[in-house]
C-alpha cells in the first residue's frame, strides 16, 4: 500500500495542502486513513501487512483512497485473504508439471488457426498447439522443461528480439507473476520462481520490487519471430474452471492481415522442423 500511496498528490486526491515541507512523497499514511474514514492507527496495521479481520467495506475504501485499478483492487483482497489463512498448513512445493488431461490437449490440437497455449500460475507452459510451440520456439532451444515465460524473458537473450518492446514485456510479465503469487502465497513454486530469478536478474528485483500488480485477459501483442518476423496477434486468455491454476490462451491473427499471413508460412515450418516432438522431449528441471 505505501508504493500506491506514495505515487497520489495531495492535489489528486482532493486534499488541501497546508505550508511546510512534505517529507514523504505522495500521500501521508494519516491522510489516506482520513479518506478511507479509519483510524491512523489501523491504517498503519493494514499497510504494515496486518490484514486478518479486516472487513471488506475497509479495503473497499482504501481501494477508492489509493484510486487503486481493478488488478490491485484484486490484489488487496487477496492479500487480506492470505493473512487469515497465514497459520494454516502450507502446501507442499510444488511438482513439475507433468501436462494436462487429454481432453484439454484435444482441445489445444482442434485450434489450427492460431498459436494455443495452456499455462499455469508459475508462468509455465503446460501443454501447445502445433503454433503454440512453434510461435515459442526460442522458449524450446534449451533444456529446461518445463518453458517459463518469466525465465525466458529475464535469462535468455534471445528474448530481447522475440519482444519488439522487450522492457514493457518483462514489466508486464512481473507484474502478471506478482498477482499470481498474491493469489497463491503458499505455492512454494512461485515462491522459488521468484526467489531464483531475483538472484540472477537485477532487472527481474528491480520490477519485483515495486510492487506492481495486472490483469492478463485480453488485448494485442507484437512479437518479432526468428523465421516469420513480426506477428500482431490479438489474445485472449481464459480460465479453466475444472484446472485450477491454469488458463487457456488463444493468439489469433486479424483475418486477412499480414499475420495472418505469416501464421501459415510458421505452420508450414513447424511440420518440416517437428517443434512438437522438440517442445515434448522429457522434462528437465532448470
Amino acid at each position: 500500500m505505501s508504493s500506491r500511496r506514495a505515487r497520489i498528490t495531495p492535489e489528486q486526491a482532493g486534499l488541501e495542502q497546508y505550508g511546510g515541507r512534505r517529507r514523504v512523497p505522495g500521500l501521508r499514511r494519516e491522510e489516506v486513513a482520513r479518506l478511507a474514514g479509519v483510524s491512523v492507527e489501523y491504517y498503519t496495521r493494514l499497510e504494515r501487512g496486518n490484514l486478518a479481520g479486516v472487513s471488506d467495506g475497509v479495503l473497499d475504501a482504501i481501494a477508492r483512497a489509493l484510486e487503486l485499478d481493478r488488478a490491485e483492487h484484486d490484489h488487496l483482497y487477496d492479500l487480506a485473504r492470505a493473512a487469515i489463512t497465514s497459520g494454516r498448513k502450507r502446501s507442499p512445493a510444488s511438482a513439475p508439471s507433468k501436462g494436462v488431461r487429454p481432453m484439454l490437449q484435444h482441445l489445444l490440437d482442434a485450434i489450427t488457426g492460431a498459436p494455443a497455449f495452456i499455462g499455469n500460475n508459475r508462468l509455465d507452459i503446460v501443454a501447445a498447439n502445433t503454433l503454440g510451440y512453434a510461435l515459442y520456439s526460442d522458449m524450446y532451444r534449451g533444456t529446461a522443461r518445463p518453458a517459463n515465460h518469466s525465465r525466458f524473458i529475464f535469462l535468455d537473450p534471445r528474448s530481447q528480439n522475440f519482444y519488439t518492446d522487450w522492457n514493457s514485456a518483462a514489466s508486464a510479465n512481473v507484474a502478471i507473476l506478482r498477482r499470481e503469487a498474491g493469489r497463491n502465497p503458499h505455492d512454494k513454486g512461485i515462491a522459488e520462481l521468484v526467489g531464483e530469478l531475483s538472484m540472477r536478474s537485477d532487472d527481474f528485483r528491480s520490477r519485483w520490487a515495486a510492487h506492481n500488480v495486472r490483469r492478463h485477459y485480453s488485448g494485442t501483442k507484437l512479437f518479432r519471430h526468428p523465421v516469420v518476423g513480426l506477428l500482431e496477434l490479438d489474445y485472449q486468455v481464459l480460465e479453466l474452471d475444472e484446472d485450477p491454476g491454469h488458463t487457456l490462451t488463444v493468439y489469433p491473427a486479424v483475418p486477412g492481415s499480414p499475420s495472418e499471413e505469416a501464421l501459415k508460412l510458421l505452420s508450414s515450418w513447424a511440420a518440416t522442423e517437428k517443434i512438437v516432438e522438440l517442445a515434448r522431449t522429457p522434462a528437465r528441471n532448470p
